[in-house]
């Protein structure tokens, strides 16, 4: 959802019987009083398994969700001996979060609700997961010099 303009929004947890995991992700838009809108899009757990699946980009490429910012979020799924290494441009930093289970990035082990800003690191190996459900957020390098127009 991009509130633009303006939107009202609610998130909450319809059941009465079963609990809710979700993360709550906010991204500042480039630009102020753009129009609101709505995506929505499903990946497949193949489509994640072993591999860091690209699901919002600036563009919407490769069927991401299209955000009015300059980042880039992959969801991945690990488990035993799948691994992934990904390439981070020159001038981009990395933010990791392990949603579920554990993995190693680069040889260092992260657990459930761990995160980790990245930075001076070209490649990150995302390896050895038990049950991991991971976020890695490619993001430009310093928001202080970036606001928002």
């Amino acid at each position: 959802m991009s509130a633009g303009s303006g939107v009202t929004h609610s998130e909450f947890n319809h059941s009465g019987t079963e609990g809710v995991h979700f993360l709550q992700i906010w991204v500042v838009p480039a630009e102020k009083n753009s129009p609101p809108g709505y995506q929505q899009v499903s990946v497949s757990e193949a489509d994640k398994r072993g591999n860091l699946r690209l699901i919002i980009s600036p563009e919407g490429e490769n069927g991401a969700l299209r955000v009015r910012q300059d980042i880039r979020i992959y969801a991945g799924l690990f488990q035993g001996d799948e691994q992934q290494t990904i390439t981070l441009p020159d001038d981009r930093y990395a933010y990791i979060h392990v949603a579920r289970g554990s993995v190693r990035v680069n040889g260092l082990q992260f657990n459930a609700g761990d995160g980790a800003r990245v930075r001076d690191e070209k490649t990150l190996s995302f390896s050895h997961g038990e049950g991991a459900e991971v976020l890695l957020f490619d993001l430009r390098p310093n928001e202080v010099n970036h606001p928002t127009r």
